[in-house]
């Protein structure tokens, strides 16, 4: 028997992961593209996949991807760059479980939309240096 905690985590992260109108859309990508990349510099130790974080970043932003794709990563992504959320992110090594945990959810609800040319992005950006800001 489960105390409910699993089933309130998983509508937490369903509703984080709703795609959203198009208005909602564009707010969320505008606080991404502004706190993507210092709160990545932050996580890069503790998320185990962050050439996926960051292929998932390029998807969302390339306005050739499904509106339905986009709203689900932006909603993860935007959970990811918020200063305050359900775990702090500045606890070592558990701060960043509940972003993984909405990123993981992200990644299985949208399977595989993320293209090659989001990895190749992904992959130029890791091999030099991460930008403070905008891509």
């Amino acid at each position: 028997m489960t105390d409910g905690t699993d089933k309130m985590d998983d509508i937490k992260i369903g509703e984080i992961l709703l795609p959203g109108e198009e208005s909602e859309q564009e707010a969320k990508a505008r606080k991404v593209q502004r706190r993507f990349w210092p709160t990545l510099k932050r996580a890069m130790r503790q998320v185990p996949f962050s050439r996926d974080v960051v292929a998932a970043y390029y998807c969302a932003m390339d306005p050739t991807t499904p509106m339905r794709t986009r709203g689900i990563l932006l909603g993860a992504l935007a959970y990811f760059v918020m200063p305050f959320d359900f775990i702090p992110d500045v606890l070592a090594m558990v701060g960043f479980s509940d972003d993984i945990a909405v990123l993981t959810a992200a990644f299985a609800a949208i399977s595989g939309q993320i293209k090659e040319k989001h990895y190749i992005k992904a992959d130029e950006t890791l091999r030099g240096e991460i930008p403070d800001g905008a891509n």
